[in-house]
């Protein structure tokens, strides 16, 4: 008799009873070596592929791309045994075309039955050869060629109108902005700074920096550190409100916003008052690298005590940031634009950043933001200060 092994679907974490199946890569007929991945799944808090247990033969995917399932649901069956020496006619999913191994979503094979495309003459430019929404389209616009006139007809609303189910974590995001807005007393305090002292560090040290650790020396690690500093005078905007008590947390913890073509996400990063520069550069790369490829877990998101969030990557000049609740302080970063400044009473041209801190009101004074937003100025503009602790 034959051993069949049922695949179910994993707890991604405590509280969550039920996930969104992304990505299926594998069918029914190809062999998968242990631990090869057979989907990838979402949940409202983090992406996990489902191993197969055992190496064998795939019998059965009884789930699609877009399902929504309980966790312990069977989504997979797998026989055990090896796979069969390679021939014409039997393949394994490690030596198929990269054309075949390239997973497609139901977006993009949606934008393809909509513009005419054979899905399967396209170039994926994702993750693992992913077809894409764009592949799609400059597709269909390359095969486009000259023909007759034809009449001209008013598409209908549903054709000009897509609905897309929103994923759970999409949903949570979408959930915990408004509680956020419902449940704290928001407000959000402004101020900018001087960036010149920060920018000429970076030029003057960034060569040795790459030789010594393989990576720049970015702007976030700055902010961190100097969040830290700002975090230890002020306690306040490093607490919580659990009931009728505060919670002040003697330890850093501090959230960096990552967007993900399936989100905002923050991942955590641990004990940064315990970490160098490089340290904290170090981890960031590292939690971007997870976000970009879905490898982020569940402990990759748990015990953030105050969050950074960078709208300035995508050019944003000021914005107010939400809060991440339990968390009652957020800082926004925005982009560096060269304005003019009044220094020593001179005007000069200088690369300023507009920096924005929403707090929760309930225990957090207005002048204690103010008083900490200031400080994070001073130490951005003075990082010679972050590395003395003055």
């Amino acid at each position: 008799m034959s051993d069949i092994k049922e695949i179910t679907v994993p707890s991604p974490g405590e509280s969550i009873s039920e996930v969104y199946i992304a990505t299926v890569f594998a069918k029914p007929g190809d062999f998968l070596s242990e631990g090869q991945a057979i989907l990838e799944v979402d949940s409202d808090k983090a992406t996990l592929e489902v191993p197969s247990p055992i190496s064998g033969k795939v019998l059965e995917v009884l789930v699609g791309e877009g399902d929504e399932v309980p966790v312990g649901t069977v989504i997979a069956r797998v026989e055990l045994g090896d796979a069969p020496a390679p021939s014409a006619t039997v393949e394994t999913i490690s030596e198929i075309s990269q054309e075949k191994q390239a997973p497609t979503g139901p977006a993009a094979r949606h934008e393809a039955d909509k513009l005419n495309v054979d899905i399967n003459t396209v170039d994926g430019s994702g993750k693992g050869g992913r077809v894409t929404v764009r592949d799609v389209q400059q597709a269909a616009t390359t095969d486009e060629t000259p023909t007759a006139p034809v009449s001209v007809q008013r598409p209908t609303q549903m054709q000009r109108e897509e609905r897309v189910k929103m994923t759970p974590l999409r949903r949570t995001i979408a959930r915990r902005l408004v509680e956020a807005q419902q449940t704290a007393a928001m407000l959000t305090t402004f101020n900018e700074a001087d960036m010149t002292a920060i920018k000429e560090l970076r030029k003057t040290y960034q060569d040795k920096f790459v030789k010594k650790n393989g990576f720049k020396l970015g702007f976030m690690s700055f902010f961190v550190k100097a969040v830290v500093e700002a975090l230890k005078q002020y306690p306040a905007v490093n607490a919580e409100i659990d009931g009728n008590e505060i919670v002040y947390k003697h330890y850093y913890n501090i959230g960096v916003a990552v967007s993900t073509k399936r989100g905002l996400v923050v991942p955590i990063v641990r004990d940064a008052d315990q970490l160098s520069f490089a340290g904290v550069e170090q981890e960031i790369g590292n939690l971007a690298g997870k976000a970009r490829d879905g490898k982020l877990t569940i402990d990759d998101f748990k015990g953030g005590t105050f969050t950074i969030s960078n709208g300035g990557v995508f050019g944003s000049l000021m914005s107010t940031p939400i809060l991440n609740p339990p968390q009652v302080g957020i800082l926004g970063m925005h982009t560096i634009q060269e304005r003019p400044v009044n220094v020593n009473g001179k005007v000069e041209i200088r690369p300023m950043m507009y920096l924005a801190l929403s707090y929760d009101h309930r225990i957090i004074d207005g002048s204690q933001a103010v008083g900490f937003l200031v400080r994070v100025k001073e130490l951005v503009e003075n990082p010679e200060r972050i590395l003395l602790e003055i």
